[in-house]
């Protein structure tokens, strides 16, 4: 694949980043090669990243609204503690058991901007394991009593053909 379409960051993450406070402090979960990461950083925000193995924004070391952290977030506690941010990213990434931490990562008045890959998918690769696909309409489940500002399931062919599930939603103040 094109490194600079790997590096584009998804259309539904720049839509919905308007909702996010100027400077605010942003998770990137599971932030991969940094593509949200960096676009996040263009834009003046404060970004904690957080992956496996964040060797993919080992060029980014150093920069002043950049915290890094290599976490096994599947298999190792959650390695945030009560930790909150004003807005919450995550794309291309599904460990369900992360659903209810993420929840508590978004502040009162924060905004999660999820995506990944949806039951669907399967017939254009991968993953096609339903453990990393999105049931219909599971993202509701887990954010539709917030403030959703967008959700949709549907065919993307941006970078491959697929089959996506994301919502945008704003975590009630009180």
């Amino acid at each position: 694949m094109n490194t600079r379409l790997q590096q584009t960051p998804s259309p539904w993450v720049v839509q919905h980043t308007e909702r996010l406070a100027p400077g605010t402090d942003v998770l990137d979960l599971a932030c991969g090669s940094g593509r949200h990461t960096r676009f996040l950083l263009e834009r003046g925000f404060r970004v904690m990243a957080v992956d496996l193995n964040i060797s993919g924004i080992d060029d980014l070391s150093g920069h002043p609204g950049l915290a890094m952290l290599e976490a096994d977030l599947e298999n190792g506690p959650w390695p945030l503690g009560n930790a909150q941010f004003g807005g919450v990213i995550v794309t291309n990434y599904l460990w369900r058991l992360l659903f209810p931490r993420i929840r508590d990562a978004v502040a009162p008045g924060g905004v999660v901007i999820y995506e990944t890959f949806a039951t669907g998918n399967e017939q254009y690769g991968k993953p096609s394991n339903p453990d990393f696909l999105l049931r219909d309409g599971e993202l509701m489940d887990w954010f539709g009593d917030w403030q959703v500002s967008g959700f949709d399931q549907t065919y993307t062919d941006i970078p491959k053909p697929a089959i996506i599930q994301h919502i945008c939603a704003v975590k009630p103040s009180a």
